[in-house]
């Protein structure tokens, strides 16, 4: 292996500016800013979200932040603060250095995730079960 998932974090975690959970619950409902969650619909049902974070699995973001992708989304293509989440900031933070290198700007991620961000007490929307069609 060439690089390892350690490896890969701290790379990261050097280059893409953390947030507390604190610093980032200061931040929410600045329309300026917005929250993204990395997470799988699954476990967004289970744990919930931050209220109107856009839901980004974290698969997909690739091609949707791309504006020459079919999948492209228009959120990304806005003059906005983005801030990354995911349950514990690892993903996050793959994320956010993902985007950076993307171009996009302006980029952080909540440092432990939504599970910090719950535990400081931050607020939590529940999150609906889509079945499928």
């Amino acid at each position: 292996m060439k690089k390892g998932y350690k490896q890969l974090l701290d790379e990261a975690n050097a280059q893409v500016i953390a947030v507390t959970a604190a610093d980032a619950a200061s931040l929410h409902g600045d329309p300026a800013v917005v929250f993204v969650d990395l997470r799988d619909p699954r476990e967004r049902e289970r744990e919930g979200t931050i209220p109107d974070a856009f839901s980004c699995p974290r698969g997909m973001l690739e091609f949707w932040i791309d504006p020459e992708s079919p999948y492209a989304k228009p959120v990304f293509a806005e003059d906005k603060r983005f801030i990354f989440f995911c349950a514990s900031g690892w993903r996050s933070a793959l994320a956010a250095k993902t985007a950076e290198d993307m171009g996009l700007e302006n980029v952080s991620h909540v440092a432990g995730g939504f599970t910090a961000w719950r535990d400081a007490g931050g607020p939590v929307a529940t999150v609906e079960h889509k079945p499928k069609a």
